[in-house]
């Protein structure tokens, strides 16, 4: 009997247990459910550090032409668009080729830059978020995608490494969100969101090369295809 006794009693506290555990996770849910974008920029040391070890100044990307001919009564060019490593710009971590017509072409860019609020040294830091290519005879609408809208870019994948799949799936999906509402997040250090697009009459034998600054500043230099 006190052998029967003592079995029930350890299966309650095994019960007991469970039941307890459950009840963490499940206001773990509602607490996680609940959190916000705005938590997230505010609140998270390990986002704020990341971006503050953001580089003052970024290559971030270059392109070459491949090939100019006419073709039909028509100029067209096929260019080679290549996106850097934040820290080895002779890593590749992005290469496609695109067919431009005409020889003007439109490299379009998002960025994001950040204020004090969310930069631990107080220093501007700018993210840089590639959108398409296209040319001058091309609406924008129709251009060449690069990176896709809401997914995160694979030069800043170090930027959120230490934060959870749901707040790096969160930031991400917020940021790209921004080109439609650029003023949604200004009061948690978000301090500019805009569309800039270069673009540069090109030609072979030349490297076009992409820089961003702390700022946000993007600029092209051009540079001997040697």
């Amino acid at each position: 009997m006190k052998i029967l006794q003592g079995i029930n009693r350890i299966t309650w506290m095994i019960i007991a247990l469970a039941g307890i555990i459950v009840l963490g996770f499940l206001a773990y849910g509602v607490f996680y459910s609940g959190k916000t974008i705005y938590d997230l920029l505010n609140e998270n040391k390990t986002l704020k550090q990341s971006i503050t070890n953001l580089t003052q100044e970024d290559v971030v990307g270059y392109a070459k032409v491949l090939s100019q001919e006419e073709r039909e009564g028509r100029l067209l060019t096929r260019i080679l668009f290549v996106v850097t490593d934040r820290d080895d710009m002779t890593r590749r971590e992005l290469e496609k080729e695109f067919e431009i017509e005409g020889d003007v072409v439109f490299f379009d860019a998002l960025i994001v830059r950040f204020g004090k609020q969310m930069v631990l040294d107080g220093k501007e830091r700018a993210l840089f978020l590639w959108r398409r290519v296209y040319g001058e005879k091309t609406p924008p609408e129709k251009g060449f995608s690069i990176d896709m809208r809401g997914a995160e870019p694979e030069r800043y994948a170090e930027l959120c490494k230490k934060l959870s799949v749901r707040d790096r799936e969160m930031f991400w999906t917020e940021i790209w969100n921004l080109s439609d509402d650029p003023n949604r997040l200004q009061e948690s250090g978000i301090q500019a969101v805009y569309g800039n697009a270069v673009y540069k009459k090109v030609k072979p034998g030349l490297i076009y090369r992409f820089k961003i600054d702390a700022t946000g500043g993007f600029y092209p230099d051009t540079v001997p295809d040697l």
